[in-house]
């Protein structure tokens, strides 16, 4: 009896050492996946406001998503290329007079460009739009309201105010809306490039800008080319303001500017590979592409 109550106490011993070990590893796999799962989440719904240094004048700068990250969802910032092209856009988010100026240079320049438009600018001037289209720009989708995108996390409220643009600008022109789409104010999450790349629109941020859009500091012509021409690299997106009095003054010596250092101005459809053949009627409509 002593014997077996004595070969039974490290037995015993060694099966409680087990559970608890084996209990331990349980534990510890639940919290880590746990984690794992809290951190996959905060990644997915965490929002980043669209940013760049610019370590070396004059080359592509660092964005703070990659342009391989970014081209999964269908989004871009810039070309990787060491071709001088560029790709000139302009967001629109109410009109206050200035745009038809830019269209006139544009216009006389042959240049190309995308304006990205919001609800306001549908609303308050129609005939705007049905001049861009006319003239051979690509107008892109900006939202309705100008919100902060990445506090959306529903497909269907992300929808609403792409398609509300959509609605607007079929209406006038009676034709449907390249599908681009920039985040207002640059916010967005990675939730939100893959409901855009749902919706079948591709997401167009920047890797040029400066500011333009404050109506009481406007930028002096120096100010502008100092960044404008600075920091213009081979396959830049360069983000302009059409509500920039400063912009509708300096653009078409900008471009000749540009042009000067040996740079084309390219498409949306280019930069996304989407670019229509020439054999296509709409490829170059009004020769704009050919600079």
């Amino acid at each position: 009896m002593s014997i077996s109550k004595k070969l039974l106490k490290p037995t015993a011993l060694l099966l409680f050492f087990s559970l608890c070990f084996l209990g331990g590893r349980t534990v510890s796999w639940l919290l880590s996946t746990q984690e794992d799962a809290a951190a996959s989440s905060s990644l997915l719904f965490s929002s980043e406001n669209w940013g760049l240094s610019y370590p070396e004048e004059g080359k592509l700068p660092t964005g703070n998503a990659s342009i391989e990250e970014l081209a999964a969802h269908h989004a871009y910032y810039a070309e990787n290329t060491e071709e001088k092209v560029l790709y000139l856009t302009f967001d629109c988010g109410y009109e206050n007079g200035f745009t038809a100026a830019i269209l006139d240079t544009l216009k006389e320049k042959k240049v190309p460009a995308a304006f990205f438009v919001t609800g306001d600018f549908l609303d308050a001037a129609p005939d705007m739009i049905k001049r861009m289209t006319k003239e051979g720009h690509v107008v892109g989708n900006h939202t309705e309201h100008h919100p902060d995108m990445s506090a959306i996390s529903s497909l269907s409220a992300f929808q609403q105010e792409l398609s509300a643009v959509e609605a607007s600008y079929a209406e006038i022109t009676g034709e449907s809306l390249p599908a681009y789409y920039r985040p207002p104010q640059g916010k967005y999450s990675p939730e939100n490039l893959k409901q855009a790349d749902e919706l079948g629109y591709a997401t167009i941020f920047w890797s040029l800008a400066y500011v333009d859009w404050n109506q009481d500091d406007q930028p002096t012509r120096e100010e502008a080319f100092e960044k404008l021409l600075g920091r213009i690299h081979p396959g830049a997106v360069v983000l302009l303001h059409s509500t920039s009095e400063a912009n509708a003054s300096y653009l078409g010596e900008l471009l000749d500017q540009w042009k000067a250092l040996g740079y084309r101005f390219g498409t949306l459809d280019e930069l996304t590979g989407q670019d229509l053949s020439s054999d296509d009627p709409k490829a170059d409509p009004g020769g704009l592409a050919d600079v």
